[in-house]
């Protein structure tokens, strides 16, 4: 390790001695349990840790409520997208007939999609979720979100360029 590299850790160590407690309790307030507040604060000096050597951080509770509210907001996201799925699986009545590991594994999924869809407005996302999800006709996604075909497909078409996009990169 260099002595950058021993500094920035060193630097690290001093800032999560000094505030891990504080964002610890801020969390707090905002989730349901001790545990996902810790994992949050955790995870956000990991961040401060892995990003490259910075000089002193002049408001570091600023630098770290940010983080920690970006981590959040992800949390939230992906247990809403979890819900979401429970619940059309459970509309479907095929819960009963997935193992945990498959799950899991569509769980995942969703999220490498909610990822890279991630930016495009509501419309789009939901008709190409419903068209690649729930496996609707051009037609069918018209009638359910109110739009005209030609929208479904502009909305598709941008949809498939974010995916190819993210894909090249």
């Amino acid at each position: 390790m260099s002595g950058a590299e021993n500094s920035h850790s060193e630097y690290v160590g001093l800032l999560f001695r000094s505030h891990y407690d504080w964002l610890c309790s801020r969390l707090r307030r905002h989730l349901d349990s001790t545990a996902s507040a810790e994992d949050i604060a955790a995870e956000t000096f990991v961040q401060v840790l892995s990003s490259p050597s910075v000089a002193p951080i002049r408001q570091p509770r600023a630098l770290l409520t940010t983080i920690a509210k970006r981590l959040m907001y992800q949390l939230w996201r992906r247990r809403d997208l979890e819900r979401a799925y429970l619940d059309a699986l459970r509309d479907d009545s095929l819960e009963e007939s997935s193992s945990p590991e498959e799950l899991s594994q569509m769980f995942e999924a969703l999220q490498v999609i909610d990822g890279l869809l991630d930016g495009l407005p509501g419309k789009v996302k939901a008709t190409f979720l419903l068209s690649q999800v729930d496996g609707l006709t051009y037609p069918e996604i018209a009638a359910t979100l109110g739009i005209s075909q030609r929208s479904v497909s502009d909305y598709m078409s941008k949809a498939f360029k974010r995916c190819l996009q993210a894909s090249l990169e």
